[in-house]
């Protein structure tokens, strides 16, 4: 198999989630930004298929690297690739460089406040809601809100004094009705605010009495008979259950601020930097640091905040962290926790942990045993064993009701299924419904025979089931000498708890960790190879208890109608001429008597 490029390597490697990709060419110029709601699916696609279009064609022989940023949805991605080709301005987007923004509803800061459609975010202390990436949602929504409120459509300026002064004259909207009249004071300012404060809850997305009243007059209308009303509501309401509140990619409220994140593991450390310029992502970059020593995280990402910033130039005055960190600048660092800016926040992490993975996904391309050796360490230090668990094995049991008890040993070498080594137990010494029992039984035949026969022990041993099982498992080891020679845990499955010999209490692994994914692998497997096991067992014993009982029919003969029919319900559903071409007219007659003598 030929080695992959390196452009190769980096295809293979992109993540399966939204987002937007950046081509550059051998210089380092963006010459391609893209959005896609599977990156490496549509970024693939352009090496994948022979272009006939001569400006696609040149574009992919120019690309030498691929960069991307990962975001949360579809949508998000559509307003990103806006942002950044308007900054970028790459040689091959033809779309998005007039300058057009995405639309926005503005509440504006004024007597009688207008609420409009703009695609222009002015810092005037007007309110922004959006912006809205497909085109009908703004102009559905605003006609709703003035439906549901009256809200005025002139540009006059209705401040107390020109209103008191009788300036203006109600024109033919409030004669519709659909204005209540404020430039003539026959309405008030703070009964006008409160329709405000109904068009802001629905524009941030609190409507949930709203949709509810919806539904109501709906189905009011609807029994009523007043059909093109009920639909009227009908599409109210639709518009409402569609309507996005907001993006984490763009915000109003947020203004200049640089967003900082970090993950690590033992050798590396990944720095992912995120420049939010007037409320949108401008940039986003994740560099690898390889760790000299231990260096702790905030260590590395104090270094890093400083470096980043001098290097783009950023002169922003608030930074966003995950912890606090000690900086010689004099900046207002936010820790977030909930809102806007954690999103930003959690968005960062996602990227710095995509490019970690990005790069094991890179190694276990190129260098499978290094990828292996890594997972390993990683087990081995987080499970605080005394070796690399190079040779592991996983127990699990199974039993229906108490019948047909049986249990599995799944074997896991260099992290990897070893089928071979599988091996199925029929519990022999235990009556009833008793799991720990039956572990204690399959772990001490399973490595008595492996000492007999001299076989090599396992340096790890995972038994599926809390601290019972564990003790069970650990006795065993116990009557075999082995207790100390060779680590024995437990995985609970509830909350993926994972229990020690000597500790009371469990521990937790990280969600998203390697090592937690190793041990669910087993335990999965395990479960999996056991309820095989058992399946078969439990339908060999039903198959044999059901036609033993046929007199004059024997074993051979039961192998022959399985073989030919599939199963015990097809040969009940058999014809007796059926029979009778399989196992002869003779032993044909007393099946079909024996299902069908009673009819």
């Amino acid at each position: 198999m030929p080695t992959p490029t390196a452009l190769e390597l980096q295809v293979k490697s992109l993540p399966s989630t939204p987002g937007v990709y950046l081509y550059h060419d051998l210089q380092g110029v963006i010459i391609y930004i893209g959005k896609a709601k599977n990156i490496k699916r549509r970024v693939s696609s352009y090496f994948n298929k022979k272009h006939t279009i001569a400006r696609l064609q040149l574009l992919v022989k120019k690309i030498h690297t691929i960069k991307h940023i990962v975001v949360n949805t579809e949508s998000d991605a559509l307003l990103l690739e806006n942002t950044l080709i308007k900054k970028h301005q790459p040689k091959y987007n033809i779309l998005l460089k007039d300058g057009k923004m995405y639309p926005w509803i503005c509440i504006k800061k004024e007597a009688f406040s207008r609420v409009f459609i703009t695609r222009k975010v002015f810092r005037d202390g007007s309110e922004y809601f959006g912006p809205y990436t497909y085109k009908n949602q703004p102009y559905i929504l605003l006609t709703l809100l003035k439906e549901l409120y009256p809200l005025r459509t002139c540009k006059f300026d209705l401040s107390k004094s020109k209103v008191e002064a009788y300036k203006y004259k109600v024109c033919l909207e409030y004669h519709l009705k659909n204005c209540l009249g404020g430039c003539e004071g026959l309405e008030s300012q703070e009964a006008y605010d409160e329709h405000i404060k109904g068009v802001r809850q629905i524009l941030k997305g609190n409507f949930k009495d709203l949709l509810k009243e919806f539904k109501i007059k709906m189905h009011q209308y609807a029994n009523e008979l007043a059909f093109e009303k009920a639909n009227e509501y009908k599409i109210k309401l639709k518009a409402l259950e569609n309507y996005q509140a907001k993006s984490t990619v763009v915000s109003s409220r947020i203004s200049n601020v640089d967003v900082f994140s970090i993950v690590s593991d033992m050798t590396h450390a990944y720095v992912n930097y995120m420049q939010v310029t007037n409320g949108a992502i401008t940039r986003s970059q994740t560099v690898e640091i390889k760790k000299k020593l231990e260096e702790k995280d905030a260590a590395i990402l104090e270094l890093f905040i400083v470096e980043l910033r001098l290097a783009s130039q950023s002169r922003f005055k608030e930074i966003i962290l995950p912890f606090p960190v000690t900086l010689t600048e004099d900046l207002k660092v936010t820790i977030p926790k909930l809102g806007d800016k954690r999103k930003l926040l959690d968005l960062s992490l996602r990227n710095a942990r995509n490019s970690r993975q990005e790069r094991f996904k890179q190694i276990q391309i190129t260098d499978p045993q290094r990828h292996t050796k890594r997972i390993l360490e990683q087990l081995q230090k987080d499970l605080r064993l005394g070796d690399l668990p190079i040779h592991m094995e996983c127990f699990d049991n199974s039993n229906f009701q108490g019948t047909h008890p049986v249990a599995a040993c799944v074997v896991f070498k260099n992290a990897k299924p070893s089928k071979k080594d599988y091996r199925k137990f029929m519990i022999k010494t235990v009556e009833g419904p008793n799991d720990f029992a039956s572990m204690e039984e399959v772990v001490y035949r399973r490595y008595k025979r492996m000492l007999d026969e001299n076989i090599p022990l396992p340096q790890l041993i995972i038994v599926d089931g809390g601290k019972g099982q564990l003790s069970s498992g650990v006795k065993a080891l116990e009557d075999l000498e082995l207790r100390g020679k060779v680590a024995i845990i437990g995985i609970a499955k509830r909350l993926e708890e994972i229990f020690f010999p000597e500790d009371s209490y469990p521990i937790y692994l990280d969600k998203r960790s390697e090592s937690l994914k190793v041990i669910q692998q087993m335990r999965n497997e395990a479960h999996r190879f056991g309820i095989t096991f058992h399946r078969d067992k439990r339908s060999k014993t039903a198959l044999s208890t059901e036609l033993e009982q046929i007199s004059g029919i024997g074993d051979k003969t039961i192998q022959e109608l399985l073989k030919h029919f599939k199963s015990v319900a097809r040969i009940k559903k058999a014809s007796k001429q059926a029979l009778a071409e399989v196992i002869g007219p003779a032993k044909a007659q007393k099946i079909y008597n024996f299902y069908y003598s009673e009819k």
